[in-house]
């Protein structure tokens, strides 16, 4: 037979998805990728409206990403990097910290800025030579614990925690505690630290599209649902049974699998509005942590103080919230408006749209970085995909799903 001959279905048009097609193509396989949705990438798409990019949440992408390094054209995409700081509003105040060593125009705002104590920012330079000699291996190696467990027996002060890590952090792992591994904390320090955060200039949804487009010999079959997956069979929600010689499930499992079915992935969820405003309280490319305890809003962010594929006449701002709450669309953007104009001065804004993601990130225990392509391999033909199996990152589902590509090829080649 044929490599092209093989058939192997692909559960997911996502990162990981993709990545995996990627794999298989390039070992002279023709997948097949069923998605359910009308378009590539997952949890990773844009929208346009009302002439402004709007991605499915807040999301970055981390320039520091081995995988990302290995499989994304950067060039291509027209990174357009944050700074490598913040703005920080705690009791209707402005403060922007960040990284002179990295950007001097930080300097004298990080030197006056009142945030954290003289051992604070000693204990950051502790934190930063510590993690620049540690290796992803060692991280993922090393004893968990949370991360605010972490920083407070790292000697951070309480209003250090309380002012920057909590609202930096609780917007990246989407959860407002910092019960997330400390795995996951260095993990993602360390990347910030070895390059940028940035965002394609056509949106977070120009990545996925750039991986579909390098594929050449995949078939994409779009709106296919699938209902169960079986060892050499998968079940449409139509009915339909199509013959599958192995499947790579690069999305949830546990209610396409029997065997997998008490074993469904938690997930954290988050709430993401979309304002348009006059003009931009924080001028600088910099995320806006809100410092204040009482507070629904996590972080904000201009998303025109980046170059865009779209030209608008006002100002695109992004408001993300993580905190769990049980108030309906209208109470929410209400809730979420007046917030704004108390904690950050920004009283004329023009609501846009609301993203409601319930699976944003999977809540995940024993993080990992790295696995086998063997340790993907569920049953004698079908393979597991998807950041579920690491750890809550695009740079995890891009190695999940190629150990998966390479599992289904060492099984063919045995």
């Amino acid at each position: 037979m044929k490599k092209q001959d093989h058939k192997i279905h692909i559960i997911g048009a996502g990162i990981s998805g993709l990545i995996a097609a990627k794999v298989l193509e390039d070992h002279g396989y023709a997948p097949i990728v069923i998605e359910a949705s009308d378009s590539v990438g997952g949890r990773v798409k844009t929208d346009s409206v009302n002439g402004y990019q709007l991605d499915h949440g807040f999301q970055v992408l981390l320039t520091a990403y081995p995988a990302a390094q290995k499989y994304l054209d950067f060039k291509a995409l027209d990174l357009q990097k944050f700074l490598p700081g913040a703005a920080i509003f705690k009791a209707g105040t402005q403060t922007v910290i960040g990284d002179p060593l990295r950007d001097i125009s930080l300097l004298f705002s990080t030197l006056f800025s009142g945030i954290g104590t003289f051992e604070d920012k000693l204990n950051i330079l502790k934190l930063n030579k510590r993690l620049k000699n540690k290796t992803l291996t060692d991280i993922f190696a090393d004893q968990e614990k949370t991360t605010l467990s972490y920083l407070n027996e790292a000697g951070f002060s309480p209003e250090m925690i309380q002012q920057f890590f909590k609202p930096f952090f609780s917007g990246i792992f989407l959860e407002p505690d910092l019960e997330t591994s400390s795995r996951m904390f260095e993990f993602v320090y360390k990347m910030f630290g070895e390059g940028y955060a940035a965002l394609p200039k056509l949106g977070i949804g120009a990545i996925p599209k750039q991986l579909a487009e390098k594929l050449n010999s995949t078939t994409f079959k779009f709106n296919t649902s699938v209902e169960s997956i079986k060892d050499a069979e998968l079940t449409l929600t139509t009915g339909t049974k199509i013959k599958s010689d192995f499947s790579i499930v690069a999305t949830e499992a546990s209610g396409l699998i029997q065997s997998l079915s008490k074993q469904a992935t938690a997930w954290k969820s988050c709430d993401c509005l979309y304002f348009e405003t006059t003009k931009r309280i924080i001028r600088k490319p910099l995320i806006g942590l809100i410092a204040d305890t009482d507070v629904l809003i996590n972080n904000i962010f201009y998303h025109t103080s980046l170059k865009t594929g779209q030209k608008a006449e006002k100002e695109l701002l992004s408001v993300t919230v993580v905190k769990h709450h049980n108030l309906s669309p209208k109470a929410l953007i209400a809730r979420v408006e007046s917030e704004l104009e108390r904690y950050c001065g920004i009283d004329a804004c023009t609501f846009i749209k609301q993203y409601k993601i319930p699976r944003a990130l999977p809540k995940l225990d024993n993080l990992q970085y790295e696995m086998l392509p063997s340790e993907t391999r569920l049953t004698t033909t079908i393979f597991l995909a998807g950041d579920t199996q690491l750890n809550g990152s695009l740079n995890a589902a891009m190695i999940a799903g190629e150990r998966a590509a390479l599992g289904v090829i060492e099984t063919m080649n045995a």
